[in-house]
């Protein structure tokens, strides 16, 4: 059985009548301000951190560029880690890693590019703490990807004081649409 949570609304008409964050539309002109602003400010935090791929996004601000339709996200976890902690709905999944030994995926830079439409599309990478989705951007923007972000946080965030994830950030944390098996 699948269920969805979420506490956001989608658009399925990607760039109008979206809502702001005071719950006020926007124009198509102003959601695609808003998606060029939040790309710009993931450029200068990734260029600030002297990070080797184009930009590190917020999980709000990467859902708010995936619902506009401005970027693809890529979950970079392992199958087994979407099937029993969850996924985010209509995400792509490309694994950085696989299996229980987490050996790296020989083949993830050309189903990137497959699945992504071509190394200049606008891709998020997510995984369960931005740690891999961090390795795999950096991999991404070393074989000629040129606009691959990476989601700060991750699906599960940070470990908290009892080495727990779930509190301290990450895409489920924010209450973002996600979905479990």
């Amino acid at each position: 059985m699948t269920q969805l949570q979420t506490n956001t609304t989608s658009s399925t008409t990607p760039n109008t009548n979206q809502a702001g964050p005071s719950g006020h539309h926007l124009s198509a002109t102003d959601a695609v301000s808003a998606s060029e602003e939040l790309l710009e400010i993931a450029r200068l935090r990734a260029a600030d951190s002297g990070l080797a791929y184009t930009g590190a996004l917020y999980p709000l601000e990467a859902w708010s560029l995936v619902e506009a339709g401005v970027a693809t996200l890529v979950d970079v976890r392992t199958a087994e880690e979407r099937k029993f902690v969850g996924q985010v709905p209509g995400s792509l999944h490309v694994a950085w890693q696989t299996g229980t030994a987490l050996i790296k995926n020989p083949r993830f830079l050309r189903e990137l590019e497959n699945k992504t439409g071509g190394k200049d599309s606008i891709v998020v990478l997510l995984c369960r703490s931005g740690k891999r989705s961090a390795a795999a951007a950096e991999a991404a923007a070393k074989a000629g990807f040129t606009q691959v972000y990476n989601v700060l946080e991750g699906f599960e965030g940070d470990l908290d004081s009892q080495n727990q994830r779930g509190d301290v950030g990450g895409w489920r944390y924010w209450n973002l649409p996600w979905q479990q098996d």
